[in-house]
């Protein structure tokens, strides 16, 4: 049974939600469903299994999380857990978490999230006091189920968000274990931006007469123009903070994420731009979960207005108030272009994205176009010209908003006695360039060179990319890197102290780490394998992160010592 977006349901007391429910969607401010809610909401509370494409942003999270919830017997429930929700990281475990209490508040509901980085101790306590709702990333839910302290007898849904994610990252084995310790009778739901084959087998082998509902992305408007404005800017690195804050100035955005390689590059980024005036605040790996909440909370209240970021720390994020992305350095790969762009372009929102590129990177801009297939526009850096007309520009709208909006009445007295001596039109030019030099337009007189883009054969980037285009069987599961070989720019390589001979693959360790610590399966670089250890290149600022991760952990349920490498390599062949 296939369903598509229809009109349907008007509003949500259409959908028969319980009234504690109802009552918990007006006070957060819903209206009406949206498109995906409508489709999703009445077969999944009536016990039907589910299929369903869509991207993030749809309001998916709701369509899974209000059935479940509808379901819930009211009065006692048991010890453990009546619903499991799968999710491929910490971040999005922790945002579907916060729903469910959100939506659930007037029900009682005890939702849990679990995931790697947070100590195992005090989720064992949560479970052994009762659940409803457990919210987990694939490798903590089984390192709690071998340890005994997960109990999924009682369990009536299990929903995989993020399907096609968790398979990326190497999680199909786990997923197909954490299935079996669940009821046949389990209702099983599978969310998914993408529908390659392999989730279909996925779904063919554990969903039962599913209904198949496919959204449109939420990028795309109904004539299917993407809604992100994509930019790029050829900017040499010496001059890319002065680009990014030119970029800044002449965008104005509301909230804007800037992404970086590494926690390095983020820490002096940040420091360089809150020099410059702008409200900054870094996020990476570096940082304790209680850190991450504080910054999001400054940046979802105003009191800060610009994100730093690595790729790690900001997966999950979804910042509504979030109008510009920028790459700080072309991605290294289309994919981490395509999510990060995406969160500017959720819920039908409209944004901006900017790259900024080094002349040897406009090759790679070319292979994300391909791989994409959208335009994107190469301009030249905005001038200090440019920048001056745009706040002229900002200074005639905030005084034309004044003449329709304001009382001005109590400041003519300042101005009678300027009109007797000047002409009315000079008094208005003068006021027009106080208000003007207030907004800081004097701050920026540095003209950034321009230049022209190039394609550089030998630069060792594009020639990184070039190699693992050629060779199929370097996919991101079944990398091999020489020994001896300098890692990546911005990577460093982890020593695991276990290998072939333990039967270990490239994806029980992309599986492991990604579990663990969060870092996407993508963000994983050259794997080798040898008999008795195993190495692994991750980015630098995750480093310190996976060792802490994988300390109390084990992959493919044996212990091994995590360590950054001690060899120290020779030049790269």
């Amino acid at each position: 049974m296939t369903m598509n977006a229809s009109d349907g349901a008007a509003s949500f007391v259409d959908l028969e939600l319980r009234p504690e429910l109802l009552r918990a969607l007006a006070a957060l401010g819903y209206e009406e469903p949206t498109p995906i809610q409508r489709e999703a909401i009445p077969p999944l509370s009536r016990g039907r299994d589910l299929l369903g494409q869509a991207a993030t942003g749809t309001g998916k999270t709701a369509a899974f999380a209000l059935p479940v919830l509808q379901r819930m017997p009211a009065g006692e429930r048991p010890a453990g857990p009546a619903a499991l929700i799968l999710t491929p990281t910490r971040e999005l475990a922790v945002q579907v978490s916060q729903a469910f209490h959100r939506y659930g508040r007037e029900l009682g509901v005890r939702v849990l999230p679990i995931y790697g980085g947070q100590p195992i101790g005090r989720q064992v306590k949560a479970l052994d006091r009762g659940v409803d709702v457990v919210v987990a990333t694939p490798g903590r839910a089984l390192d709690h189920l071998r340890r005994e302290t997960l109990n999924l007898n009682d369990v009536e849904t299990v929903v995989l968000d993020e399907a096609d994610e968790m398979l990326d990252m190497g999680f199909v084995e786990d997923i197909e274990a954490i299935l079996a310790e669940t009821p046949e009778s389990r209702q099983t739901v599978l969310f998914s931006a993408t529908v390659p084959p392999r989730i279909e087998t996925l779904a063919g082998s554990y969903l039962r007469d599913p209904v198949r509902i496919q959204m449109g992305r939420a990028t795309t408007d109904t004539a299917g123009t993407p809604l992100v404005r994509q930019t790029a800017y050829v900017v040499a690195r010496a001059h890319k903070p002065a680009a990014l804050s030119r970029v800044l100035d002449v965008e104005t955005p509301t909230a804007a994420i800037v992404f970086c390689r590494t926690r390095e590059e983020v820490d002096e980024l940040t420091e360089t731009l809150n020099g410059r005036g702008y409200r900054a605040e870094a996020l990476h790996g570096g940082m304790g979960q209680e850190q991450r909440e504080r910054v999001m909370g400054r940046l979802r209240n105003g009191t800060a207005e610009l994100l730093i970021a690595t790729d790690v720390a900001a997966r999950g994020l979804d910042i509504e108030q979030l109008t510009l992305v920028v790459n700080y350095n072309v991605p290294s790969a289309p994919e981490s272009y395509v999510h990060r762009i995406g969160r500017v372009g959720r819920a039908g929102r409209e944004g901006v994205a900017v790259t900024l590129a080094q002349p040897r990177e406009h090759r790679m801009l070319k292979a994300i176009e391909r791989a994409t297939k959208q335009r994107i526009t190469v301009e030249k850096v905005p001038t200090v010209a440019d920048l001056r007309a745009r706040r002229l520009e900002l200074t005639r709208a905030a005084l034309h908003e004044s003449l329709m909006e304001d009382d001005l009445d109590r400041f003519r007295a300042a101005v009678e006695p300027l009109a007797e001596e000047f002409d009315i039109m000079e008094v208005a030019l003068a006021a027009v360039k106080l208000a003007y030099e207030s907004g800081g337009a004097a701050v920026d007189e540095e003209e950034i060179p321009q230049i022209a883009p190039r394609a550089d054969r030998d630069d060792r980037f594009d020639r990184d990319q070039r190699d693992g285009r050629d060779h199929p069987g370097r996919g991101p599961r079944d990398r091999r890197a020489h020994r001896g070989r300098t890692p990546a720019d911005g990577m460093t390589r982890l020593f695991f102290g276990i290998g072939r001979s333990a039967g270990i693959r490239p994806q029980d360790l992309v599986g492991a780490i990604a579990g663990e610590s969060g870092l996407g399966g993508r963000e994983i670089g050259a794997i080798e394998i040898a008999d008795r250890f195993s190495l692994v290149e991750v980015p630098e600022s995750a480093a310190d992160d996976v060792i802490s991760a994988l300390r109390h952990s084990t992959v493919k349920g044996k212990k091994a010592t995590v360590r950054r490498e001690r060899f120290t390599p020779g030049p790269r062949s």
